[in-house]
């Protein structure tokens, strides 16, 4: 039986930092509405989208940690699936399409800030996505730093990363709830010392974030 990792396991009063993943946290994703509004039909999108995503060698995975360019990483997507090249490329160039924002989470992450906590990213991303995902995001005005994985070459759930955000921040880890909607980065976070929280929905957090609003002013 899997692990349900909760609010209900943090002990809240330790928590002074909290630190976020950004994708499907304090972004949604639309990549399939993406794949569809290139042309593609619903089907041709959920394949495409789990050639990009789900791939046995994992090429996302080394687009995350920034050691190949976007166009190598591109020639390596369109080598393996020639049919969908087409689709691929346009995707891969275009991630300005890609995000959609969570004006509400983000309206969250600000009071935190207010309220005293430190706020920090800790995300896998390339960099050319990260610019444009977060090019008008309001929460990078609330962020005390931030450790993505194009910045290291190290991707979550490598302990590496984890043990990065907090030496570059000199922060505590034992002070420091993570979310993310990964269950292996979430695990991750745990075996570094974190808490941790598994991010299921955009409400979900919302709700937990509000938990966390109402300890402080307690």
């Amino acid at each position: 039986m899997s692990r349900n990792y909760d609010l209900n396991e943090v002990e809240l009063s330790k928590v002074k930092t909290v630190v976020f993943d950004v994708g499907d946290v304090l972004l949604d994703y639309r990549w399939k509405d993406m794949l569809m509004d290139y042309g593609l039909s619903e089907e041709d999108a959920l394949r495409v989208g789990k050639e990009l995503f789900d791939d046995p060698e994992k090429l996302w995975h080394v687009f995350d940690l920034g050691i190949n360019s976007d166009q190598e990483i591109i020639d390596s997507f369109c080598k393996k699936y020639p049919n969908d090249k087409k689709a691929i490329s346009w995707f891969i160039r275009h991630g300005e399409f890609m995000h959609v924002a969570r004006p509400d989470v983000w309206e969250r992450v600000h009071l935190l800030k207010e309220q005293g906590y430190g706020i920090y990213l800790l995300s896998n991303y390339p960099e050319s996505l990260f610019k444009k995902h977060t090019r008008y995001a309001d929460f990078l005005d609330d962020i005390d730093g931030m450790m993505v994985s194009y910045m290291i070459k190290k991707a979550k759930p490598d302990q590496a990363i984890y043990k990065a955000l907090c030496d570059k921040y000199y922060l505590k880890k034992d002070e420091c709830l993570f979310f993310d909607d990964r269950i292996e980065n979430v695990e991750g976070a745990i075996d570094f010392g974190m808490q941790s929280v598994q991010v299921h929905s955009r409400a979900g957090l919302s709700k937990d974030l509000d938990v966390l609003l109402k300890q402080k002013n307690n």
